[in-house]
């Protein structure tokens, strides 16, 4: 029940945090938040970080704590690596996604855009600015850190908000809001930008002798 849950909730959250990344451009906006949004996403193809994971019910009662590091290719290509509070991998290749337990012995293959529901697949696409997507407002500054909100322009998502906070080098924190008032937070640390990474790494290989289910076709 653990795993099943933790999947649940990561995959929501990294495929709205893989959106976000393939979506945006540089747009015209003023401001402190929106000018480190901008260097921030300048040029950016790549990313690696270790992240911290906090996972938080409508009435501010933590759920759910987690930790591991991420790898992400712009658009679509991903790979977070859970550590604890048990291991877990979820591995994009731009089509499908795997999602490994090793508790369960088990790998979970999908198509990217059947795991992402009522999330259409053209949201993973770079061809289109964030801010034809999203409404983006300035929240200010807070704990030196300067804070940016992304509302969606419609309503046909799994989520009502993100949250992006951005000290003077990188992006620090992420939040995801859903529709039940349950908020997800990432703390991101040790960030590189652009760093080499194997293109095997978003090819996932089930070991042998675990179960694979789903769509595992070519």
């Amino acid at each position: 029940m653990k795993s099943r849950l933790l999947s649940s909730i990561d995959i929501t959250c990294i495929l709205t945090w893989t959106m976000v990344l393939a979506l945006y451009s540089a747009s015209s906006y003023a401001g402190a938040g929106h000018d480190r949004l901008e260097r921030f996403f300048d040029h950016l193809a790549g990313l690696k970080a270790d992240f911290e994971q906090t996972v938080v019910d409508a009435h501010s009662v933590t759920i759910q704590n987690a930790s591991g590091t991420l790898r992400i290719l712009r658009p679509g290509k991903f790979r977070w690596d859970y550590h604890t509070p048990y291991e877990q991998v979820i591995v994009s290749d731009g089509k499908k996604i795997s999602i490994y337990d090793p508790d369960l012995d088990q790998v979970t293959v999908k198509l990217l855009d059947q795991t992402i529901g009522n999330m259409p697949a053209l949201l993973l696409s770079d061809d289109q600015p964030l801010q034809n997507s999203f409404n983006i407002t300035e929240l200010g500054a807070r704990d030196e850190l300067e804070w940016l909100e992304l509302d969606p322009r419609t309503e046909d998502t799994s989520f009502d908000k993100i949250r992006l906070a951005f000290n003077k080098r990188t992006l620090q924190t992420m939040e995801l809001v859903d529709s039940f008032g349950q908020t997800t937070q990432l703390v991101f640390t040790h960030v590189q930008r652009n760093p080499a990474i194997n293109p095997d790494t978003f090819h996932f290989i089930p070991p042998p002798g675990v179960d694979v289910v789903g769509d595992i076709g070519e």
